[in-house]
């Protein structure tokens, strides 16, 4: 998992209208990027409807959320449609991974995310955080604990 204190890399993704995304499009702002490993499955559909409760409070405190997978643009939408999410979700789909690959989300062999969560401010990493196993959910006090700190 990248460390804090690392400068982000760099990313431009189509979201789930097919529009691209880079990280540049997040100066001046604190961005939380949401590793996780694909729509639908019952863990990621519980992990972003948990986000989702909280997001206000998470702009409160001034910082967007973003959500990452493998999934393709076209999933994305589906999922968001079905969950009623507005999170933006970015498709890492092609070149598959290579987002992930660079926050050191991915996991190997099992061609998805890990569920990990990481906060960037000014393009440096200034936390992270890997769940154990892909089936743990990272709360949502973990991101407003780091956005305290």
């Amino acid at each position: 998992m990248i460390e804090a204190g690392t400068r982000a890399p760099d990313f431009s993704l189509p979201d789930q209208d097919g529009n691209q995304v880079s990280l540049s499009d997040f100066a001046g702002r604190k961005l939380v990027l949401v590793f996780y490993p694909l729509d639908f499955s019952p863990v990621c559909t519980d992990q972003l409807g948990l986000y989702q409760e909280v997001l206000s409070e998470l702009e409160a405190k001034g910082a967007a959320l973003v959500g990452i997978s493998v999934d393709s643009a076209y999933c994305h939408a589906a999922f968001r449609e079905k969950l009623n999410l507005t999170i933006p979700l970015l498709a890492d789909f092609n070149p598959k991974g290579e987002v992930s690959k660079a926050y050191g989300a991915w996991i190997e062999g099992a061609g998805m995310s890990n569920r990990s969560l990481v906060l960037i401010e000014d393009g440096e990493v200034r936390w992270s955080h890997a769940a154990p196993n892909p089936g743990e959910i990272p709360g949502a006090n973990l991101i407003f604990d780091a956005l305290s700190s």
